[in-house]
């Protein structure tokens, strides 16, 4: 096995800076593309990531790269390349695909010739006469086929980096947790510092800077594909897990809120903060957004409200607004950050922005509508 691997944290688009940045911080030099940060890597690094990153969406350990106009040459180039050092002769290992502006745009077909390939290469190198038994654990491989350059990657995740094992229960639009760090991450926001969230729904972004506030690794409570992996290690995962465990600081004072109007919601939102076990570190509260009270100087306003997608919404939706910037009005020393589809929402809360970024809520087009306080 090589002592370095190349590996893609995938993003969602607009993110792709906030992604670099952690892996960076983790102590690897990536490199940013659309929709994805590329670096090189030690094995170690598929459990630290795993582990660490917030706001990525999944780890890909990537096999080969290359150009293929043909579906000979999709074929011959995937034989080529060393399967045999990551996959065993029990692996299975199906293969999923995407094409875009490609001259291979069948996908199924794609990913068949990829199969075979495969295929032919472990029978080769495993010394297997028959077809693999594909008995043993599971390596998902993809084929992504982007204007000819073919990437051909084993997802170490399995599921999605989103999914951190806290949430039992959501609402209707619930937001991924991998965005909600991200929103976070991309204020000023200190875990010594009052973070509100007056829109909170199941609690998501709250829960999120919980995490943050005391540094705690946001994998530490879920499992990954890539730990039944042969060349992954017991004692690879066994070092990252003990790092994540030295670095958390669990004597880390907060003050975090969350309230949202439905009574239902917030109690689901203490059911997934107890999941996290985070259960003491956030305040859960009832409460229409006219009656939000911040009794300390200085803080942090961050939340996900309504869009008011529907037509019947939009007015209930543009009072929710002005409510907020009524009472952040007298707050002038507080940072207010909201992320909506809402194309007017500077008109209705009653000021323009300070900063915006455009960013993506699964399809939903949105901006995060910044407004930094004047600290006193």
């Amino acid at each position: 096995m090589a002592k370095e691997v190349t590996l893609i944290a995938t993003s969602a688009m607009g993110l792709e800076s906030v992604v670099a940045k952690e892996v960076k911080k983790l102590g690897y030099d990536p490199v940013s593309e659309n929709g994805r940060v590329i670096f090189e890597a030690p094995i170690s690094a598929i459990a630290r990531c795993n582990l660490w990153l917030r706001t990525a969406d999944r780890l890909k350990l990537v096999v080969g790269e290359f150009e293929a106009t043909t579906f000979d040459n999709l074929f011959e180039q995937t034989k080529v390349l060393e399967w045999e050092r990551y996959l065993p002769e029990d692996a299975a290992f199906p293969v999923s695909g995407k094409s875009h502006k490609s001259t291979l745009y069948s996908v199924p077909d794609c990913q068949s010739i990829v199969k075979k390939a495969i295929v032919e290469r472990l029978k080769r190198k495993h010394g297997v006469a028959k077809n693999m038994p594909e008995t043993g654990a599971t390596y998902k491989t993809e084929v992504a086929i982007l204007k000819d350059k073919v990437t051909l990657s084993l997802d170490t995740s399995g599921n999605g980096l989103h999914k951190r094992g806290y949430r039992i229960d959501q609402g209707e639009a619930p937001l991924k947790e991998t965005l909600a760090a991200a929103l976070i991450m991309l204020t000023n926001w200190r875990p010594d510092e009052p973070f509100v969230d007056p829109f909170c729904g199941s609690g998501t972004i709250p829960i999120e800077a919980a995490l943050i506030g005391q540094n705690i690794a946001p994998g530490f409570n879920r499992e990954f594909a890539a730990e039944d992996w042969s060349f992954m290690k017991t004692a690879v995962w066994d070092r990252a897990l003990e790092e994540a465990e030295d670095l958390a600081n669990y004597d880390q004072p907060l003050s975090i809120e969350g309230s949202d109007i439905n009574h239902k919601m917030i109690g689901i939102a203490n059911q997934n903060a107890l999941e996290a076990g985070l259960g003491d570190l956030v305040s859960w509260k009832q409460m229409q957004v006219k009656d939000l009270t911040l009794r300390k100087s200085n803080g942090y306003v961050i939340g996900n409200p309504p869009y008011g997608e529907r037509i019947k919404d939009k007015d209930y939706v543009a009072n929710l607004y002005q409510e907020l910037g009524s009472v952040m009005k007298q707050h002038p020393s507080w940072s207010v950050y909201v992320l909506t589809s809402f194309k007017a929402f500077e008109k209705v809360y009653g000021a323009n922005a300070t900063k915006k970024r455009k960013l993506f809520n699964g399809f939903i087009e949105t901006n995060y509508y910044q407004y930094f306080g004047k600290k006193v």
